[in-house]
């Protein structure tokens, strides 16, 4: 248990810190999976326009540290590579 009272602000910090982050998570997760269900159903307009909401939220969450930035990378190609597969 902290003892100093800047141990104890420590551990407020890192609880508010953690909340935001698991919420920050949480909706990027939800702007894939709206993407992934967009291509699932085969509507090509729809997954490009989810990819296009998608891809600032998983920038943003990059930017703010909670994923890394080569990791957000990833996933935005990765989504770009399959809605660019339906078309074809």
């Amino acid at each position: 248990m902290a003892n100093t009272t800047s141990a104890k602000k420590a551990t407020r910090k890192i609880a508010r810190r953690t909340d935001i982050n698991k919420a920050r998570r949480s909706r990027v997760r939800t702007f894939i999976r709206k993407v992934e269900e967009a291509i699932a159903s085969g509507d090509v307009a729809q997954a490009a326009e989810a990819l296009r909401a998608a891809q600032p939220e998983i920038q943003r969450a990059a930017t703010k540290g909670v994923m890394h930035s080569n990791t957000a990378s990833r996933k935005v190609s990765r989504l770009a590579a399959r809605v660019k597969a339906l078309t074809a």
